[in-house]
Formats: structure tokens, sequence, C-alpha cells
């Protein structure tokens, strides 16, 4: 009888200690999702900006279709945001968040109504829509540092340098596509207090020279591989604006970019 007493207290001992285990797993794919959900939140609407400078220009649909997709995209993170049950954050915090988010896509539809109904930008708009999506991007920024202390998640230092430099090129390319877009570019260019072009071109080396050290699978070093030709093939242009730059194939290679850190962003969470 004794026997079966302590086999059945060593079962719920153990059923305890696995119970608790598997509560701690699904914490830290909660909390590794919420940081994810505010990367993507940053980089989406960068990306948005980066589309809209461009539909300034043109007036395009299918840039028009770019713009919607990014905030699309950004609206979705933040929703998954909000929806959270991590806790790693206060509801206070994400609502402040989202309200700034609320700003953003508040200028963004007065400007492209001021595109389609005028022909042409609203300069004091978009300087504010700029500034915004600054203001935006520093709050989400101070918030994953904020996620990341409250949930005590140690995420692998590669990742979190992708991240870092996926959030970069973004905000490069969005500062790129205003000053090689002529309807926004001859007396506005871009957020009143955001780093300089050449600066954050600089800082991206460092970032992505973080994120290829390391060992890693065939699969991961070709896209690392693809990332750093590209960044090769057009840092120049980044370093040293040159308005007969070809804007959209610099784009392109800058969108190639990010798509490559998000791929290595993949393998290196699956290799961890």
């Amino acid at each position: 009888m004794k026997d079966a007493n302590l086999r059945a207290r060593s079962l719920v001992a153990a059923l305890i200690i696995l119970a608790l285990t598997s509560m701690g797993v699904r914490a830290q794919d909660s909390a590794d999702g919420f940081l994810s959900d505010l990367h993507n939140f940053r980089v989406s609407n960068y990306m948005a900006l980066d589309a809209y400078y461009r539909f300034s220009s043109t007036g395009d649909t299918d840039t028009l279709n770019e713009i919607v997709l990014g905030i699309n995209s950004a609206n979705d993170a933040m929703n998954s945001i909000a929806g959270s049950d991590s806790g790693v954050l206060s509801a206070e915090e994400i609502e402040g968040l989202n309200q700034e988010f609320d700003k953003f896509k508040n200028l963004m539809r007065d400007n492209i109504n001021d595109v389609r109904n005028q022909g042409y930008p609203d300069l004091r708009l978009v300087s504010d829509m700029a500034n915004q999506a600054l203001t935006m991007n520093d709050k989400a920024t101070e918030l994953y540092r904020v996620a990341q202390e409250s949930s005590q998640t140690e995420t692998n230092l590669r990742v979190e340098a992708a991240r870092s430099a996926a959030v970069k090129m973004a905000q490069m390319m969005a500062k790129y596509s205003v000053r090689t877009n002529s309807s926004v570019a001859q007396t506005f260019q871009g957020s009143s207090t955001e780093t300089p072009l050449d600066e954050q071109a600089r800082e991206l080396d460092g970032l992505l020279a973080s994120v290829i050290q390391g060992e890693g699978t065939a699969e991961l070093k070709a896209a690392l591989n693809d990332i750093s030709s590209k960044w090769q093939f057009i840092r120049g242009s980044y370093i040293n604006y040159n308005e007969n730059n070809v804007g959209f194939v610099i784009d392109r290679y800058s969108k190639g970019i990010l798509k490559g850190l998000a791929t290595t962003i993949e393998l290196l969470q699956g290799n961890a």
C-alpha cells in the first residue's frame, strides 16, 4: 500500500512538473510571437510610407495597393498585439501604441486623398506623417525592449540583429524614396529628426555584419550571401545620394534585402 501511495505521489509530481514545463514553453512561444508582431508592425508601416512617396509622384493604382498592403499588414500585427494574452505589456502601453498608429493611418488617408483629389501632396501634411511615422516607430521600438525585459525572453542575438537591420532597411527605403520623387523632394526631406541616410547605411553595415557572422545551414548561408550581394550593389547609392540613380532599382534591391532578412530570421529561429 505504501509503495502504491509513493508511486501515486511520484506520478502527480511528474504531471505537475510536465504541466509547468508546458506552460513555460507556451509562455515563451507567446512572448516570441508578441515580439515578432511588434517587429512586423514597424517594418510594415515604413513599407507603406515608402509606397506613399512613390504614389505621391505618380498616383499609380498599383503603388496605392502597396500602401494598402503595408497598412493592412501593420493593422494585422497591431490586432495580434492587442489580442495577445502574453501579458508582457500593459493594456495602457498597447493602447498608447494603437493611438499613435491611428494618427498615422489618418494622416496616410488624408495624404492619399490630397494626391487623388488635387493631383499633388500637401507638404505640411506629408511632413506631419513622416514625423508621426518616426514617433510611432520609436514607441514601438521602446515597447519591444520593454516586452523583452518583462517576458525575460532570450532571443537569438543574430535574430535581433536581423530584425534591427530590417527596420533600418525599411526606414532607409522610405527616406530614399522621398528624395527620388520630385513631387515632394524639392522642399521636403522626410522626418525633421531622422538620422541622415549615409549614417543609417553605416549603421546597417554593422547590423548585417552581426547577422552574417556565425555558423549555419547551406540554406542560411545562401540567404546571407544574397543579402550581402544586394547590399553591396546599392550601398553606394545610400551613402552618396545621386539624383541620377535609378530609384526603382534601389527600391527593388532593398525589398529583396528585406525578403532575405525575413527568410534569415525564420531559418535562425528554426535552428535555435
